[in-house]
């Protein structure tokens, strides 16, 4: 019995990646998902209007220099809708009593959240680090402080960033990434 001829493989059209989809997205929707990653409008204005990015290396580099170039007033307004980063979930009360005795001590000398990038640290050691950087950070003096939350700042909003063009997670308010922002933190554009 001769076959007629075989059809070609089916393929499908390939997927945006996120980058495409960012690249392409209107102004207002690269700017909301920008907001989730760093609280500066300036900032979200800066990298959405450079669009479009060849690869997600390059849209990161432009993302740590525009946050580079933060105001005091800019840094002032990213600082108030960031929150500390959650405390693992099982952690005694103690733990969340120290945490919050620590927090509060330190928001009354620099009258901003205290903000610190975990990067790769592991949940079971989060609250440690945490605890530690507010300590140790309490000892600073405002100005050195503001250098040093804004340096941390650069580095969450890259990784929020990466996580979202990645699709290795997700940058919003009501569930955010380690150090990301407070459970019930305004909506962007507020």
């Amino acid at each position: 019995m001769t076959r007629g001829p075989t059809l070609p493989a089916h393929r499908l059209p390939p997927l945006p990646a996120p980058l495409d989809a960012f690249n392409a997205a209107p102004d207002d929707e690269a700017g909301a998902l920008l907001l989730h990653c760093l609280h500066s409008p300036r900032w979200s204005h800066r990298i959405a209007a450079h669009r479009p990015y060849p690869d997600v290396e390059s849209l990161l580099a432009a993302a740590d220099e525009a946050a580079y170039d933060l105001s005091p007033e800019d840094l002032s307004e990213a600082l108030a809708d960031e929150c500390l980063p959650p405390v693992p979930d099982g952690t005694y009360s103690a733990a969340h009593t120290a945490l919050s005795a620590a927090h509060a001590a330190y928001e009354a000398r620099f009258g901003h959240v205290f903000v610190i990038y975990l990067g790769d640290t592991p949940p079971a050691e989060s609250l440690d680090r945490v605890l530690e950087g507010i300590r140790s950070r309490l000892t600073n003096d405002p100005e050195d402080e503001r250098v040093v939350a804004a340096e941390e700042l650069r580095r969450l909003a890259g990784q929020r960033l990466a996580e979202k063009l990645r699709g290795a997670g997700q940058c919003r308010s009501a569930a955010p990434p380690r150090g990301a922002t407070r459970p019930n933190a305004p909506a962007p554009g507020k």
